[in-house]
């Protein structure tokens, strides 16, 4: 059998679609951890690669973390924190967050960084705020590159958080480590391409999120 039969016959087995072991439940494991991972990554990226970006501070600095961030094993930190924690979220997502920081962080700053001056000095004659420079002149313009970074770690992290199965834990991860350890090469097919739709979900998430978010001015310039 080749793999597109082994997917053929892994989601028309009925019994993988419903119990704790479903495809419904798994996947919806999945996207707890990866939305888990998202947020914490998002709260601590986003914030300083705003503001950094905006006062043009502390980017080689930047660039320093998140290479050695991105050097960093996801697996081997993964067995690291089991080993240091125990069984738990917690070890899955350290790993996951620490994957994750990187694009937004490098992302957001050199966003921040790109935008055109012009109207950012315009806004400083005006008088205006920095905190209102940043939040009303200077996202908007970014935002597109913002999104960028959001959908890169968002794609990182769902395909890596299949590892959250070698801990015990679900998410479809589990049906490529069950499948490997009992020689069921259908689950171990299914699991993959699981892993591949909501990478692309997450693709036409994003595309959908910049079609509302980003304002149609931005889009034809960027586009240009």
């Amino acid at each position: 059998m080749n793999v597109l039969n082994f997917m053929q016959s892994f989601f028309n087995d009925g019994s993988h679609w419903h119990g704790y072991d479903g495809i419904p439940q798994r996947v919806w494991e999945h996207l707890q951890y990866t939305a888990g991972a998202l947020a914490i990554a998002a709260a601590i990226g986003l914030p300083v690669g705003l503001v950094t970006g905006h006062t043009g501070r502390g980017g080689d600095v930047l660039a320093f973390l998140s290479a050695g961030a991105r050097a960093l094993p996801t697996f081997g930190l993964l067995v690291l924190m089991f080993v240091w924690l125990g069984l738990g979220i917690v070890p899955v997502m350290i790993p996951l967050v620490v994957l994750a920081i990187p694009p937004i962080l490098i992302t957001t700053y050199e966003a921040i960084r790109t935008v055109d001056p012009s109207p950012v000095d315009a806004a400083r004659g005006m008088g205006m705020p920095e905190a209102r420079i940043l939040f009303q002149v200077e996202v908007p313009a970014a935002l597109p590159l913002i999104l960028s970074g959001l959908r890169s770690a968002t794609i990182q992290i769902v395909s890596t958080a299949t590892i959250a199965a070698y801990v015990s834990l679900g998410g479809v991860g589990r049906y490529i480590l069950d499948g490997l350890y009992q020689h069921n090469y259908e689950k171990v097919a299914g699991g993959a391409a699981l892993t591949a739709l909501l990478a692309l979900l997450v693709l036409v998430l994003f595309w959908a999120v910049g079609r509302v978010a980003v304002s149609p001015g931005v889009r034809r310039r960027r586009a240009a």
